[in-house]
């Protein structure tokens, strides 16, 4: 009697460990509803910053439909005038857990909202903060966007720390020499990578302009990796007090929280990139890049694809070489080739 039941008890666990395994999602998202959900809230009303062109917001549901963010990584130290390092389109579709990630180069040129004349796109924010950098990226891709998203250099090293680093495929040292630029050296084949090495690795364009926003792609991909392991889950209000001020943004933070809650109980988050590409070129003695008008024209196409919610998945448009790209990106970076 004794032995059957240790078996009836083990048959028990070994049942509740397979349902546990089988609805890990739902547990997750039931668990950071229960005893994260409202901390998480909080801790984001010290980050929410909407612009000053925006209407008072309505109150913030469950997104269903597909919508777009502005992604911005800054130089920005303190008060000081800064630059946009990295200025991403996203799409986000919450039902299929997919995202659209187009990189504009930040030396592409383009006409500056507001200013009457033509620069590189990364001046936009020096120029006029987040609504400038906003209004010239709508401008450029013909493009509503519907949010921004933004962090400097001290909050992507603070929380890349605080996640316990992250994997990049890095085959080679990365070594940043230029006379006019920031010295450093990241060393290849390490398990994961910190805060100032990750910074670098998405910082370092001694290769080229283009390689680099390769690389911020990569580079997101392996945060959202990094996030999805179950471990990290309940630390995410430690990474919204770690980033603080240096993350801003226009969603509400019950928005946040909810979409939070979307991805977590589907799959992996899907990334889909692609890069606006451009030809070099001098006007007054400046360097440029001038966006061949074919890549804007398929990222214009491309967005209005992903935002248009009757698009099923299997239609979801993809650049020519994006299936290839995305087999090569778990080993390699072409700069580091």
């Amino acid at each position: 009697m004794k032995r059957k039941m240790i078996y009836i008890t083990l048959a028990a666990v070994m049942l509740l460990g397979g349902l546990a395994f089988l609805f890990r999602s739902q547990l997750t998202v039931l668990a950071f509803d229960l005893f994260m959900a409202d901390k998480v809230e909080n801790s984001l009303q010290h980050s929410y910053k909407p612009l000053q062109s925006e209407q008072a917001p309505e109150p913030a549901v469950m997104q269903s439909e597909p919508f777009s963010v502005m992604l911005l990584g800054s130089d920005q130290r303190e008060d000081e005038p800064a630059r946009s390092d990295t200025m991403i389109m996203a799409v986000v579709r919450p039902k299929e857990s997919n995202i659209l990630l187009i990189s504009v180069p930040r030396d592409t040129y383009v006409e500056m909202v507001g200013r009457g004349h033509k620069d590189k796109i990364t001046h936009a924010f020096a120029f006029g903060g987040h609504q400038m950098a906003l209004d010239t990226m709508e401008a450029f891709l013909d493009e509503d966007i519907n949010y921004y998203a933004s962090i400097n250099f001290q909050g992507l090293k603070d929380v890349i720390d605080a996640m316990g680093g992250v994997e990049l495929p890095i085959g080679k040292d990365i070594v940043n020499k230029g006379w006019n630029h920031d010295k450093f050296t990241i060393k290849a084949n390490q398990p994961v990578y910190y805060g100032e090495d990750a910074l670098n690795y998405v910082r370092y364009r001694e290769d080229s302009d283009y390689n680099r926003t390769k690389r911020q792609q990569v580079f997101l991909d392996a945060v959202a990796k990094r996030l999805k392991e179950l471990d990290q889950i309940s630390r995410v209000p430690e990474y919204i007090e770690v980033m603080g001020e240096n993350f801003q943004t226009d969603m509400q933070p019950k928005f946040m929280v909810d979409l939070a809650k979307q991805l977590m109980a589907g799959g992996k988050p899907e990334m889909t990139t692609m890069t606006i590409m451009g030809e070099g070129v001098r006007y007054g003695g400046v360097f440029y890049n001038e966006a061949y008008e074919e890549d804007v024209q398929l990222a214009k196409d491309m967005i209005d694809n992903w935002m248009n919610p009757d698009t099923p998945e299997s239609q979801l448009m993809k650049p020519e070489a994006e299936v290839e790209e995305q087999s090569q990106q778990q080993n390699t970076v072409e700069a580091e080739e």
